[in-house]
């Protein structure tokens, strides 16, 4: 069209390669906190998840089924899936987790919350110097 600016492409290939990035390199350059949303609190939400649905099902297949403990545990275990799925989620997004840690807690949560605290070991044990930092933050 006359009189139209059009400006040169700007996503032509440059002539310098880009730096060649490692599994092991992505990982240590992930963030471990955004706010208060930390990898380590992250993990001890998720130990607390685990044990109140170990709990719920002790509850609800050797105890009988005592009610208003059943349906507390019950509920605290879904809103604690719905809570770390989201946060996962978000964490994912940001890359302070990776998309398999995020996978194992919103679709493995809902019935075994086991799947994301495994997870979030084995994701802390990979970067064993974040995760000194962020605790020593955590401890501030």
């Amino acid at each position: 069209m006359p009189g139209t600016n059009v400006s040169p492409r700007s996503d032509a290939p440059s002539s310098a390669p880009a730096p060649a990035r490692t599994a092991s390199s992505a990982i240590a350059s992930r963030p471990t906190r955004i706010g208060p949303i930390t990898l380590g609190r992250l993990k001890w939400v998720s130990f607390t998840h685990s044990c109140i649905y170990a709990a719920l099902l002790v509850c609800a297949f050797v105890a009988g089924k005592p009610e208003p403990l059943t349906f507390a545990l019950g509920l605290g275990h879904g809103l604690l899936w719905i809570g770390m799925s989201l946060t996962c989620i978000v964490c994912a997004r940001l890359r302070i987790v990776s998309l398999r840690l995020a996978v194992a807690v919103a679709v493995l949560g809902g019935i075994g919350p086991f799947f994301g605290s495994y997870e979030l070991v084995r994701e802390q044990r990979r970067r064993p110097e974040d995760a000194g930092r962020a605790e020593a933050v955590n401890a501030l």
